[in-house]
């Protein structure tokens, strides 16, 4: 939230020489604070400082309200546009059903086209960390179906009972929609 008492507008502005912008946007040139400020008086507007780090500090002629309500337009739609990236985790076992593995799959997929890393968890309960070779092979056919979505960012390797990869998605290929082409050729590479 923008605070108003940290702009400095008409008296507030105290420097020798200022850049002044008519109400028009077209810049009038370099003056005094009082001249841009009796301009402004002359419209019945506001002398507003939009640059105060600039040499001489940028004023515009404007309305004060209406450029309040502007920069916070502005900062709402940055807010809008920003993106948390977010961990999402997935959760497997070595003995997943086809079905199962693909729903994992789609999930995955929507994660990533969305922008969030994936972490991959492939749990071994009792005996089931005597077949490592099962848990590696499923999740390396998971790597390999959203290999042109994503990338292995960490490859952690037995921790425990469980083995851990974290993947990212690649930078270029955001918000490509390829969900329901990638299972479906999955799902008939299987079948055959």
């Amino acid at each position: 939230m923008i605070d108003k008492r940290f702009i400095r507008r008409n008296e507030r502005i105290r420097v020798p020489q200022i850049r002044l912008i008519g109400s028009d946007g077209k810049q009038i040139g370099i003056v005094s604070p009082q001249e841009g400020l009796a301009k402004a008086r002359e419209e019945g507007l506001d002398l507003v400082e939009i640059s105060s780090t600039a040499k001489p500090p940028v004023c515009r002629i404007t309305d004060f309200g209406k450029y309040l309500y502007t920069l916070e337009k502005e900062e709402k739609q940055a807010r809008k546009k920003q993106h948390v990236v977010q961990i999402k985790e997935i959760k497997l076992t070595s003995k997943i059903k086809e079905h199962d593995y693909q729903t994992k799959l789609r999930s995955g997929i929507k994660f990533l086209e969305r922008g969030d890393k994936v972490k991959l968890t492939m749990f071994f309960r009792g005996r089931e960390i005597t077949h490592l070779n099962l848990g590696k092979r499923i999740l390396e056919r998971f790597t390999e179906d959203i290999n042109d979505l994503a990338e292995v960012e960490k490859n952690s390797g037995l921790e425990g009972r469980m083995i851990v990869i974290l993947i990212t998605p690649k930078a270029t290929n955001k918000k490509k929609p390829i969900t329901k082409t990638v299972v479906q050729e999955n799902a008939k590479t299987e079948n055959q």
